[in-house]
């Protein structure tokens, strides 16, 4: 079946049995363009919450499926890639945090929302990459424990200096290759061209930048600019950028071909065609008592105005 049927389909049975579907951003341009709804993980949760659509597709990480199950319990969730997983989402086990809370019961435990359900509704408030910074600033309490994402953690905490945080030993395993000799390298090549990166890099990367922040952030740094923008997040956001603006501008890719995340770019039009009918994808359950928990994380971020 070739490209163009396989969309014809997708479009047609998302049509008959009223499907809504997200992609992140991180997607191949394929599955974007086949999507109702693109951009990142917690903006698609709080989007399709919205929706009276009862069923939805999300093509992304399980971690994503499970925030918008979280906040969409009534809704049919399905993962149209069942084995697309997200490797810092489960590298701190929530057993170490009860026992941390337990031993610093004054410290507040922030998580990032690559997480797990179970590991949110064992901490008490969540937030996003965009919104990291503004929370924790104005958090109530002064000594915090930043998870999983060390490098996430050290660049709010080099924002907030009056708070004190804490950091394990979690990070994104694509983000954190990026090399200070790689952005000076291309930096070198395209010389006064402002460079944009995620803050799951290193801060030693991170300083070398221009700016810092989320997939959305970056997009709309780089829409704002007069002329080329060089990208140092996974490649889906220059891709993203080089299909859909219809600017002169080059969005440029930093780190060749090394920041692709694998698992983001698992899902396939045959994949999302199966999930739509039926016949493929993983179905999301929450355990209610986790959702809860988790849950009273996500809207305490949203309290914050996160």
């Amino acid at each position: 079946m070739t490209k163009q049927e396989l969309l014809n389909q997708i479009q047609q049975v998302k049509q008959e049995t009223d499907t809504v579907i997200l992609a992140h951003t991180y997607q191949p341009p394929e599955i974007v363009d086949a999507a109702d709804i693109t951009g990142d993980s917690f903006k698609l949760a709080a989007a399709v919450a919205k929706l009276p659509n009862r069923r939805v597709i999300l093509c992304g990480v399980d971690f994503m499926a499970e925030t918008v199950k979280i906040l969409s319990p009534d809704k049919q969730v399905i993962l149209a890639s069942p084995n697309a997983t997200c490797p810092m989402a489960t590298q701190i086990d929530p057993s170490r945090v009860r026992a941390f809370k337990q031993q610093n019961p004054h410290t507040a435990v922030c998580c990032y929302i690559n997480t797990t359900a179970a590991l949110k509704a064992e901490c008490d408030i969540c937030v996003t990459s965009s919104s990291a910074v503004k929370i924790v600033n104005a958090m109530e309490q002064t000594d915090i424990l930043f998870i999983p994402d060390q490098n996430l953690g050290r660049f709010v905490a080099q924002s907030c200096p009056h708070k004190n945080v804490t950091v394990w030993d979690g990070y994104c395993p694509v983000h954190n290759k990026v090399t200070p000799q790689q952005i000076a390298a291309i930096k070198a090549e395209y010389p006064n061209t402002p460079v944009a990166v995620h803050p799951e890099c290193k801060p030693e990367v991170v300083a070398l930048c221009d700016m810092a922040g989320s997939t959305a952030d970056i997009i709309n740094f780089a829409k704002a600019q007069a002329g080329d923008v060089i990208i140092a997040t996974e490649r889906g956001v220059a891709e993203y950028l080089n299909l859909h603006e219809t600017t002169n501008k080059r969005y440029i890719q930093a780190c060749g071909d090394t920041l692709i995340c694998p698992d983001m770019k698992m899902t396939t039009l045959t994949d999302l065609l199966a999930a739509l009918k039926g016949e493929g994808g993983k179905e999301m359950t929450v355990d209610p008592t986790v959702r809860a928990g988790a849950k009273a994380a996500i809207d305490k971020m949203l309290a914050y105005g996160g």
